[in-house]
C-alpha cells in the first residue's frame, strides 16, 4: 500500500532567514490532495502569549517560480521558538 500524504505537511526552521520580514519557518502542506508552500513568524500577543502567525500559498508547476531554500534541521530546532 502506497502512503497517503493527503493532508499532511511539515515545517522548519528557516535557517536563511536574513531580514525580519522573513519567515521563521518554511515547509509545505497538502490539502485535499493539492500541494502548498507554508510559512511562519513567531509573534507574540497582547498579552504576551507566544504563537505562530501562517501563510500559505499554492506551488507553482514550474519550480522556477519557487523561492523556497533547501534547508537542513538539527532534532531541537523547534526549541529555540517556545
Amino acid at each position: 500500500m502506497e502512503y497517503d500524504n493527503s493532508n499532511r505537511g511539515s515545517i522548519f526552521k528557516n535557517d536563511k532567514k536574513e531580514e525580519e520580514k522573513h519567515p521563521d519557518m518554511t515547509g509545505s502542506l497538502n490539502v485535499d490532495g493539492k500541494d502548498y508552500w507554508i510559512s511562519a513568524w513567531k509573534k507574540t500577543s497582547k498579552a504576551g502569549t507566544s504563537f505562530l502567525s501562517l501563510s500559505v500559498r499554492p506551488k507553482q508547476e514550474d519550480p522556477r517560480q519557487s523561492s523556497q531554500p533547501t534547508r537542513k534541521t538539527k532534532k531541537d530546532d523547534l526549541d529555540d521558538f517556545f
